[in-house]
C-alpha cells in the first residue's frame, strides 16, 4: 500500500532522515519507534507532503506521491493525525469533523459524521462544544475522527498517547485497533513502544534518523536491545 524508498530529509543543514526505506501493507498496523529526535515525525510529514525528500521515492497505492500536494494526498486516501492533535479550538466538534470532509465535496457528510460517532461516542455528546474546551483525550478522539472523515485507506498517527493519562492511553489504543479491524491500515509513530508493539504487526526502530532494526512486533518485544532501550526491561 505504502512504499518509501531511500528518502533523505533536511532542516536547513541538519540531515534529519537518512536513507529511510520501509513499507506498509494493506490491513497492517506498522509502528515506527525511537527516542525524541529520531526522525519519526519527519518521516510522517514527508509522506503526507508537508516536507520534501531530496532523494528516493514515495508511492501510495502504486502511485507516486513524493511531489504531490498535501490535499491531493489526502484525497488519494492517506490522512495524518498530527502530533499535539491540533484541533480547531474555536470551532465546535461538529465543525472540526466537517473540516475533515473537505476533500469529499460534501457527499455523504451526515453519514460519515454518524460513522465517526459510532467509533467515538463521546464526541457525539460533545458535538456542539468548542473543541478547545475538550479534555486531552477527547481532543485526540476528535483529531482521529476528523482524519477519518476523509475516508482514508491509510491513517498515520503521530504520538496519539502524548500527554494522556494511562487509562486514556489504553482507550485510544483500543480505538486504533478498532479502526484497523474496520479496514483502516495504520502507520503509527509512538514513544510508548510497549503499547505500540502490543497492537502492531510489524515495527521499525529508528535512531538518529536511520532505521536500525526491522522485525515483526512480537520479535521486537522480545529483543533484548529493544526491551532495554524502549520497554524498561
Amino acid at each position: 500500500m505504502l512504499n518509501v524508498q531511500d528518502i533523505n530529509v533536511y532542516y536547513g543543514n541538519i540531515h534529519a532522515v537518512r536513507d529511510i526505506s520501509f513499507e506498509v501493507n494493506e490491513g497492517e498496523i506498522v509502528t515506527l519507534i525511537g527516542a525524541n529526535g529520531a526522525g519519526k515525525s519527519t518521516i510522517l510529514k514527508t509522506v503526507s507532503g508537508i516536507l520534501r525528500s531530496k532523494t528516493g521515492s514515495i508511492t501510495f497505492m502504486k502511485e507516486s506521491i513524493g511531489q504531490a500536494a498535501p490535499h491531493a494526498i489526502v484525497k488519494q486516501g492517506l490522512a495524518q493525525v498530527p502530533e499535539g492533535r491540533r484541533v480547531f479550538a474555536q470551532m465546535t466538534v461538529q465543525e472540526n469533523l466537517e473540516m475533515g470532509h473537505y476533500v469529499r465535496t460534501g457527499r455523504h457528510l451526515d453519514r460519515r459524521i454518524t460513522q465517526v460517532f459510532e467509533h467515538f461516542p463521546r464526541l457525539k455528546e460533545r458535538r456542539k462544544q468548542s473543541a478547545g474546551t475538550l479534555s486531552g483525550g477527547e481532543q485526540q478522539m476528535l483529531a482521529m475522527g476528523r482524519a477519518i472523515m476523509s475516508r482514508p485507506k491509510l491513517l498515520m498517527l503521530d504520538e496519539p498517547s502524548m500527554g494522556l493519562a494511562p487509562l486514556l492511553v489504553e482507550q485510544i489504543f483500543e480505538m486504533i485497533k478498532n479502526l484497523n479491524d474496520a479496514g483502516v491500515t495504520i502507520l503509527l509513530v509512538e514513544q510508548n513502544a510497549h503499547m505500540a508493539l502490543n497492537i502492531a504487526n510489524r515495527g521499525y526502530v529508528l535512531e538518529t534518523g536511520r532505521i536500525v532494526l526491522v522485525d515483526d512486533a512480537k520479535a521486537l518485544r522480545e529483543n533484548d536491545e529493544v526491551r532495554k532501550a524502549y520497554l524498561g526491561g
